[in-house]
């Protein structure tokens, strides 16, 4: 009996083993690549969507400089559909390509440090939330992400220990808002890509690079500390997200312009992801 459970165990393993290698033998493969490679450009096009948004905000027009907004957008085109269903493939792909990276590791950098794949789980969460806004759109339950934030912070803050989590996530977003501040002046960035040998390219992808990563940085500094004040207040309706950040933004001594330069530099980080989609190094 006990033999005979050694054995079955053994070959739950083997065929546990098979299907690992299955599924990173189809992650690693040259055509889920470039699907997933598809989810940058994805990205990049909604940040320069909300870009343009946030630049006509900034001289007086009305609209939603999100992600909600940018699809909405982008949904209200003449082949909507067939864009929303396209862009939720390229970023559904991408989700479960990073999560392969943080499973099975880098197949072509033998430095799988444990950053790196934490790093990789990350993006993975991000582009999974990005297709299921995607899909929301698609099936016609798109929702206007101001209110689903401040709901979101209503719930917390009724939540046992509630307002301390928000305040902890409100800092870890400004943080990370400091962090890509921080990797555009330095130029971190430049290990994720491949930079092209001709000058006025390279100067190109470095440019887009540098403002790009500094405004989202901004944008993301933003959104932390509405989060935290809207918390430390007691008013959750203050928390609105990115929408929300970049008009409280415009309402600031020249803010109007502070709101155009975050603007082009949305448009900018836009350029780079779809740079990146191009020249992202596996």
């Amino acid at each position: 009996m006990e033999s005979n459970a050694k054995i079955r165990r053994l070959a739950i393993k083997e065929e546990m083993k098979k299907a690992a290698d299955v599924a990173e033998d189809a992650a690693n493969s040259r055509a889920f690549e470039v699907v997933a490679r598809g989810g940058y450009a994805v990205s990049g096009l909604l940040h320069v969507l909300i870009g343009v948004i946030a630049l006509q905000l900034a001289f007086g027009s009305v609209g939603e400089a999100d992600v909600s907004g940018a699809v909405a957008s982008l949904a209200s085109q003449p082949a909507g559909p067939f864009l929303l269903w396209a862009c939720f493939a390229a970023c559904a792909a991408l989700a479960l390509w990073q999560l392969s990276n943080a499973i099975f590791g880098y197949r072509k950098d033998p430095d799988n440090k444990i950053t790196k794949r934490l790093s990789a789980v990350g993006q993975a969460i991000v582009f999974a939330a990005l297709a299921s806004t995607l899909i929301s759109f698609v099936v016609g339950k798109g929702q206007n992400s101001r209110e689903s934030t401040s709901d979101v912070t209503v719930t917390l803050m009724k939540a046992p220990f509630g307002m301390f989590l928000l305040i902890a996530v409100g800092a870890g977003i400004a943080i990370t808002g400091i962090v890509f501040a921080v990797r555009g002046f330095r130029q971190t960035f430049k290990k994720d890509i491949s930079l092209s040998s001709a000058r006025s390219v390279r100067k190109f992808q470095l440019g887009v690079g540098v403002v790009g990563y500094v405004a989202k940085g901004i944008a993301l500094f933003l959104v932390g500390m509405l989060v935290v004040i809207a918390t430390v207040r007691a008013q959750p309706e203050q928390s609105t997200g990115l929408d929300g950040s970049l008009k409280a933004l415009k309402e600031q001594p020249y803010g109007p312009y502070l709101l155009a330069a975050v603007a082009l530099g949305l448009i900018a980080y836009g350029l780079f992801l779809m740079v990146k989609a191009k020249t992202l190094r596996t």
